[in-house]
């Protein structure tokens, strides 16, 4: 993918605020971000003074090369934090690095290569508060990624899912994905009825789907490099009228804190619109995960919808809007929308209706 060269301007802009000189990046999908690499092994340097250094090794030769656009100095070098070491000018005194990404083995070694000349500062999180707040290519990668995963539930709903195993319906939906062109799946599917929907990350079993009862689907497609992530709960039949009951009340739960998703908002306070709605109905134990996260090159990354979110949502960011109610050993019922933070109201990406849908 073409990557906008503001991107390390902006990381370069932020080095005095860390009082760093430059940034290594070794993450890998923060070294995608910032020059377009999609290969297993490369770091990258960003310096105040405009230097842009990018590593790899021998296997990635002629990729590198295609993937990594004008500005950016390559070097092909067996040892990456060698390679950028060696490159560093004498204006580099502190030299920062991603403490949540490196190991301390990594560390260690980082430190016996810059010698006493450098002093390491932790920069964690640099990077990833750009990544946060996407540009309108990310955006178009993002909505992209989310129809196409519609469109392969949506293939597979109308072909049945009553009577075949939780598991056979996650294969198909991966397998539908990928046929319709995505390169992967953002996470394995999740597809659990009944009581087994009560498991907010339940696995899929070797189980028939049953009639008279809700079906959660929770899924997402991988394209371009960039992830979408959406959850339908669907209904096989006639409902019992406790779970016709939780089903309404997680919609109205998420539709009220979707509205609620504005640009200034803290991530906490979002959370707290749906959370007191489920409170108040009695299922406050029922409902311990967040109310979202944000989406781009991860499924799971900044900012945070929950209730320690302290992150003021900006627009441009994308977030996932999923209150649920998990009763155990009773019901499940999670819904969910993939949507961009606007000044106004939130575009939603996320195409398929929330209303009860039965499906056989």
């Amino acid at each position: 993918m073409s990557v906008p060269s503001d991107r390390a301007d902006g990381v370069a802009a932020a080095l005095a605020d860390r009082d760093c000189d430059a940034l290594l990046v070794t993450g890998l999908v923060n070294v995608r971000w910032l020059t377009g690499f999609t290969g297993s092994n490369a770091a990258a340097l960003v310096g105040r003074d405009g230097a842009r250094l990018f590593a790899t090794d021998f296997r990635y030769l002629t990729v590198s090369a295609e993937q990594v656009p004008d500005g950016w100095d390559r070097i092909i070098h067996q040892d990456l934090l060698e390679a950028i070491v060696d490159r560093l000018g004498p204006e580099v005194g502190r030299l920062g690095f991603d403490d949540a990404q490196m190991s301390v083995r990594e560390h260690r070694r980082l430190a016996e290569i810059a010698g006493d000349d450098v002093v390491l500062v932790p920069a964690g999180g640099l990077v990833e508060e750009r990544r946060a707040r996407k540009d309108r290519h990310e955006l178009q990668r993002i909505a992209a990624a989310a129809l196409l995963a519609d469109a392969a539930l949506t293939e597979v709903i109308e072909a049945g899912i009553v009577g075949r195993t939780e598991r056979d319906v996650a294969l198909d939906l991966e397998v539908a994905m990928r046929r319709l062109g995505a390169e992967g799946v953002s996470f394995p599917p999740i597809v659990a009825a009944g009581p087994h929907g009560a498991l907010p990350h339940a696995e899929p079993r070797d189980v028939a789907i049953p009639p008279d009862t809700l079906v959660v689907i929770d899924w997402g497609a991988q394209l371009d490099g960039y992830a979408s992530d959406c959850t339908r709960t669907f209904a096989t039949g006639e409902l019992s009228a406790h779970d016709a009951g939780v089903y309404d009340l997680v919609l109205r739960a998420q539709e009220t804190s979707l509205d609620a998703v504005r640009a200034g908002r803290l991530g906490r306070e979002v959370d707290a619109v749906a959370r007191d709605i489920i409170d108040a109905a009695g299922h406050r134990d029922h409902f311990g995960h967040g109310l979202g996260h944000g989406v781009g090159l991860e499924v799971h990354e900044g900012p945070r919808l929950s209730r320690l979110g302290e992150t003021a949502l900006e627009p441009s960011m994308v977030v996932t809007v999923e209150p649920g109610v998990y009763v155990p050993g009773v019901v499940g019922v999670r819904i969910e929308d993939l949507v961009v933070v606007t000044d106004g109201e939130p575009e939603v990406l996320s195409s398929l209706p929330k209303t009860l849908r039965v499906v056989r």
